[in-house]
């Protein structure tokens, strides 16, 4: 199992660890409606070191990323990024990420899910037959995401770089807490606001920017915050997590990405996705609330009124934040309206739950 430069703090700390993604990874340190509840509402740094990054460069880098994934990044420019998605050949989903432009046309970085590193390289690599030029900076990437309303505010201190005016899905590289070329992204998981650092842990450097962070917002209660609460908070903005609500046999389409699927540009399975918005869309991702006491769990089935398997969950927690059961699944698209009437198969017992726009909170 591997550490990430943060690991020692972590356990210090108190955090309760788990194996995550082959990561020794931080789930909670004081409670995940506790820690939900600092990032919805004040600050929190999550380690999200484990996750992988991917350079690709030179004068081929933008038509292999064009080729491997659903959105247009023919669209960037210095200083943004986008979420998207590559698909496989069958029409389903290898993995989602975000693609930043560090130099147009000509150098990018892609930040894939922790434990989609390997594949997303080899498929990748696999794709790539004008050699492009591809380094995995994974292993030696640290990133933190300090997230929440006043996240911003209390590391400015830290940077010249204006964060508080920094548009969403848009960077900078600079210096932060002394140490340089740190990559500062206004992204992230939560919904909450903040953003997210990328840096090379050289001379010490994940040391001091933890420490930096922590000392600036001591007197705000900035919070170290684990993955429960993570999830939860992803869950109530209706984020799609891999392995659960999309993975190698959901369309972007049926998991409601299409607004990151362009049709203007040639990728891999736009036939099959064309196929399916002209013919429509036999299952879609839906957001629901518990109507009954209890809380839908991955791979639970989704029941019709007449007790029929129409679908099945994908996602499902207690909502710190909204004090209510709330999920995500697929449904038959039948069945996808808002306000529809569904029911979940939990421990034998068939319980209401309603059909809801997301995000939920």
């Amino acid at each position: 199992m591997k550490n990430t430069p943060f690991t020692e703090k972590h356990i210090a700390l108190g955090a309760k660890m788990a194996a995550f993604a082959g990561f020794n990874m931080p789930i909670s340190y004081t409670g995940i409606n506790e820690e939900h509840a600092a990032v919805r509402n004040n600050a929190g740094v999550f380690d999200v070191s484990h996750m992988g990054e991917f350079i690709i460069k030179g004068p081929h880098a933008l038509d292999l990323i064009q080729r491997v994934t659903t959105n247009d990044a023919a669209k960037l420019t210095v200083g943004k990024a986008q979420y998207s998605c590559m698909p496989n050949k069958n029409g389903g989903i290898v993995d989602d990420l975000l693609v930043y432009c560090i130099e147009e046309n000509n150098v990018y970085m892609l930040v894939v899910n922790a434990g989609n590193i390997d594949k997303d390289w080899n498929w990748i690599s696999e794709q790539n037959i004008n050699n492009a030029e591809m380094h995995n900076i994974s292993d030696k990437t640290c990133l933190l995401a300090i997230q929440g309303p006043n996240a911003t505010r209390i590391l400015q201190k830290l940077t010249d770089i204006d964060i508080l005016n920094l548009k969403y899905y848009t960077f900078e590289k600079g210096k932060f807490a002394g140490i340089d070329n740190v990559l500062i992204s206004a992204t992230g998981y939560t919904g909450a606001g903040g953003v997210e650092i990328y840096f090379e842990d050289n001379n010490d450097a994940a040391n001091k920017i933890w420490n930096a962070i922590f000392e600036a917002g001591a007197a705000s209660g900035i919070k170290p915050i684990g993955l429960g609460a993570r999830d939860t908070l992803r869950l109530e903005m209706g984020f799609c997590l891999y392995g659960n609500d999309i993975d190698d046999t959901t369309s972007p389409l049926e998991a409601g990405l299409g607004w990151i699927t362009k049709f203007n540009k040639d990728f891999i399975s736009k036939e099959i996705f064309e196929k399916q918005k002209a013919d429509g869309l036999k299952k879609k991702l839906v957001g629901f609330e518990m109507i009954e006491k209890g809380i839908a769990r991955h791979d639970y089935e989704i029941k019709d009124f007449e007790g029929n398997t129409i679908g099945r969950v994908t996602s499902g927690t207690q909502s710190p934040s909204l004090g209510k059961a709330i999920g995500l699944g697929y449904v038959d698209a039948k069945h996808a309206a808002i306000g529809t009437e569904i029911y979940i198969k939990i421990r034998n017992t068939l319980l209401k739950a309603t059909v809801v726009k997301i995000p939920f909170a």
